[in-house]
């Protein structure tokens, strides 16, 4: 049936088109019915393109037809994070103080993907001005986690409607950005491949700010492959050679760095348990594993949120000062704490030009440290508590500049995704998308199907 066509990853569709067993048109049609039946329930979705995406499809089969596909994302349908520009439709960054609000220039990272042939499906939502690791939004809509059919469960923020898109297969990949897990955690949430980018890798023109400083833009996908191929479509320079030749050379001989017990104080049972059992995997298939003595706890680097809360208020604190503002009350209050003196906010850099040197003393015998991506599981949109955060052990990636990749450990026993993230060196990428292909190799996850994906349109 042509709803199976949605459960295809973007390698698969590459090799049908170019075989011509399979039809951009068609895979299009699919994905934008699935949309109609299963949006409703999800929320992913801020806006449809639906004329846009039929006529990228039909462009992109006629290129198949004459043997000249744009690249191997031609055809492939792929969702853009409420946070990225596209001239001429909303941008709304989460917030209903930009409801209305039109894009005049589209962002280089859209525009890259629409020269390499990739169909622009829609856009998707976030927490407002993606502030926020669970995913909600109080005004304009949380998106649901496709894995909870019984009650709405948080599908992770801030790029929770990408994530959510992309697991119930409404989209084959999606955008997203990451200034403090934001990538990740959704990722995890969702049983999905995150990849967390170098900063200065992808271009955050055309992207509305939260911390210029910290934030990156990156892939959501369903498989590691998948996610290369992205990646490398959207980085400023194109890569020697293409990253997705290089995930085949697997583990062997790699030192990888583990976490110690302290670390794993407070993180879910089960989280842990597929912590380890990915571990001894990897172990198993070559790698040699080792416990570096890390300079801080990671969770410390949680708690220094100067530099992000800062510019944020630099950004939008004028808004939050403001009771008339329609703001997020959450959101409100976070970006209330940025409001610093200037030495706090110099000091908070200096510190973290130090911690990235230590980080990188620590783990120069490594090839990379894995960690889990969250310490809970998805909970209950209901259950959420504001003033805490899904992404503590994600966020110290972003405030030493390292890369880093979540990826799928597991499953726990209520049926919910575990994951794990590969940190590596900044523009290490590649090592990490390797690491991340010996995981999924490694790990008995992909056949797993969250349930509200199971849904079939009418």
């Amino acid at each position: 049936m042509s709803d199976g066509l949605c459960f295809l990853p973007a390698t698969a569709l590459a090799d049908g088109y170019r075989a011509g067993r399979l039809s951009p048109v068609a895979v299009t049609e699919a994905h934008l019915a699935r949309i109609a039946a299963l949006d409703p329930i999800i929320h992913a979705f801020t806006e449809v393109f639906v004329d846009e995406a039929r006529a990228a499809a039909r462009a992109a089969a006629d290129r198949y037809a004459a043997d000249a596909p744009l690249g191997p994302l031609d055809g492939v349908p792929v969702a853009i994070k409420d946070l990225i520009e596209i001239a001429g439709k909303a941008c709304a960054a989460g917030s209903a103080t930009r409801r209305g609000w039109i894009a005049r220039t589209t962002a280089p990272a859209v525009t890259r993907l629409e020269a390499a042939g990739a169909v622009i499906l829609g856009k998707t939502h976030t927490v407002e001005f993606a502030l926020g690791g669970w995913g909600t939004n109080a005004h304009l809509g949380s998106p649901r986690n496709p894995w909870v059919s019984q009650e709405p469960f948080t599908a992770g923020g801030s790029s929770s409607g990408s994530a959510a898109a992309v697991a119930a297969r409404m989209a084959t990949l999606a955008i997203g950005t990451d200034t403090g897990g934001s990538v990740r955690v959704p990722a995890g949430f969702n049983g999905l491949v995150g990849l967390k980018t170098t900063p200065g890798r992808i271009s955050l023109e055309g992207v509305v700010p939260l911390s210029p400083s910290l934030d990156t833009v990156g892939p959501i996908a369903r498989t590691v492959a998948d996610a290369a191929l992205l990646y490398d479509v959207l980085r400023d320079t194109p890569p020697p050679v293409p990253t997705v030749d290089l995930l085949a050379r697997g583990i062997a001989g790699m030192t990888l760095g583990r976490v110690g017990s302290a670390e794993l104080d407070g993180v879910d049972a089960e989280i842990t348990a597929r912590y380890l059992e990915a571990l001894r995997a990897l172990e198993a298939r070559g790698a040699r594993i080792v416990t570096p003595s890390l300079p801080r706890p990671l969770a410390d680097y949680q708690r220094d949120s100067e530099i992000m809360m800062a510019e944020a208020y630099a950004l939008y604190g004028t808004l939050a000062e403001d009771p008339a503002s329609p703001m997020d009350p959450a959101v409100r209050a976070r970006v209330l704490t940025g409001r610093l003196p200037a030495q706090d906010y110099i000091r908070a850099r200096w510190r973290a030009e130090a911690d990235k040197r230590a980080m990188l003393a620590a783990i120069a015998g490594c090839d990379a440290l894995l960690a889990p991506t969250a310490r809970t599981l998805p909970i209950p949109l209901s259950a959420v508590d504001e003033t805490t955060t899904s992404a503590t052990l994600a966020r110290f990636v972003n405030q030493i500049g390292f890369c880093a990749l979540a990826v799928p450990s597991g499953m726990a026993a209520s049926g919910l995704p575990t994951s794990l993230q590969i940190v590596c060196r900044p523009d290490d990428e590649p090592t990490a998308l390797a690491i991340g292909r010996a995981c999924e190799a490694a790990i008995p996850f992909a056949h797993n199907l969250p349930s509200l994906a199971l849904l079939q349109p009418a």
